[in-house]
């Protein structure tokens, strides 16, 4: 390829992205933060309150709907972000349509049903076999692990192409050819940027806030490794003013 993916260069990327939009990310991160800590306190509290099985599903469909267009609007903040460097852009821009949190849902349903229907079979068929569950687990965790890596590019896709569900796990998974290894490492990478705050936090519970910096942080190193994947697969250079 002309221009070969490079952790090193996805990550100095990143790193000027976030410096240069610092306050906006944060301000945005913070509230999301916010939004969800408050959304999960009361969807674990109604939820365990309510006997009724619908009203349950119900209810986690509306707090899936509110991550969605949490987690797509920080997607869209950063797109825009990069694509809007030297103009201004308007508030409705960073919103996701309908369209992109329906398809978000439908492949995190997707995904749960195979998960949920895997580990029914192994209990069915193994039932008196428990290193059979064993053994099937495993397998099954590392084919999640694979798939996890083949697939971690597919929201760029619902958001910046407008991909539907299985559409967008297909071009992740082809995305990702070629360059396994190097996105393995980058996602081990992105690991420690997650895991670091979360053992300070158990002795210092102020470092939690960090999360605020370290999970847009985590998302914009994703979409700078989409968009340079992209041009990496177009065999054309990926200059940071025309790519990013």
């Amino acid at each position: 390829m002309y221009h070969p993916f490079s952790i090193a260069e996805t990550i100095k990327t990143s790193w000027n992205i976030l410096k240069s939009n610092l306050v906006t990310i944060v301000v945005y991160s913070a509230i999301i933060f916010l939004i969800l800590t408050v959304v999960g306190f009361l969807g674990e509290f109604v939820i365990s309150s309510i006997d009724s099985f619908w009203a349950q599903m119900m209810l986690s469909v509306v707090i899936l709907i509110v991550q969605g267009y949490t987690t797509l609007g920080l997607y869209k903040l950063i797109f825009t972000l990069i694509d809007s460097e030297f103009y201004e852009f308007e508030f409705s821009q960073i919103i996701p349509t309908f369209r992109m949190v329906f398809n978000y849902i439908i492949v995190i349903f997707l995904l749960a049903v195979v998960l949920i229907t895997y580990l029914k079979l192994l209990d069915y068929c193994f039932i008196n076999y428990p290193i059979g569950i064993y053994i099937g687990r495993t397998i099954g965790l590392l084919a999640g692990l694979y798939l996890a890596f083949r697939w971690m590019f597919y929201i760029s896709f619902i958001v910046d192409d407008n991909s539907g569900p299985i559409e967008s796990l297909t071009q992740s998974f082809r995305l990702s050819d070629n360059n396994l290894w190097k996105i393995i490492g980058l996602m081990l990478i992105i690991l420690l940027f997650i895991a670091i705050p979360v053992q300070i936090a158990q002795f210092f519970p102020a470092a939690t806030l960090a999360i605020i910096i370290t999970y847009p942080f985590v998302n914009i190193v994703l979409i700078v490794a989409y968009r340079k994947l992209i041009y990496s697969h177009m065999d054309v250079d990926d200059d940071v003013t025309e790519t990013i």
